[in-house]
């Protein structure tokens, strides 16, 4: 496994790891896409700024993008205080009220 990283996010930082191809038949695949002839040539024109071609500057993007959407939904930053906050509540949880005692309590569906 390898670790990326997101040069165009405030999440930086952090590393994400990216799953390796398993063999060399599933190394590569392909996607078709069919986009306005602006959208191509705004693409074109970004890559060429960059040196790079269509096809890189297209993955790069989408797996920055990728990144950042995964560590949206997995990682968040504290301060020292509500971190310790935070490890407090999960280490302290309050004690199960009767809402969750009658969840608890109760016959699951599938077993019925």
């Amino acid at each position: 496994m390898t670790m990326a990283r997101s040069p165009s996010s405030a999440k930086s930082a952090a590393a994400v790891p990216v799953a390796e191809p398993r063999s060399p038949a599933e190394a590569k695949g392909s996607i078709n896409l069919r986009i306005e002839t602006q959208t191509r040539q705004l693409i074109d024109d970004a890559a060429a700024v960059l040196g790079k071609t269509r096809t890189e500057f297209m993955i790069d993007s989408a797996r920055n993008v990728a990144i950042d959407v995964l560590l949206d939904q997995r990682l968040f930053a504290l301060d020292p205080g509500r971190h310790e906050a935070f490890m407090q509540a999960l280490d302290n949880p309050p004690a199960p009220g009767p809402k969750l005692r009658a969840l608890l309590s109760r016959v699951p569906a599938w077993e019925r």
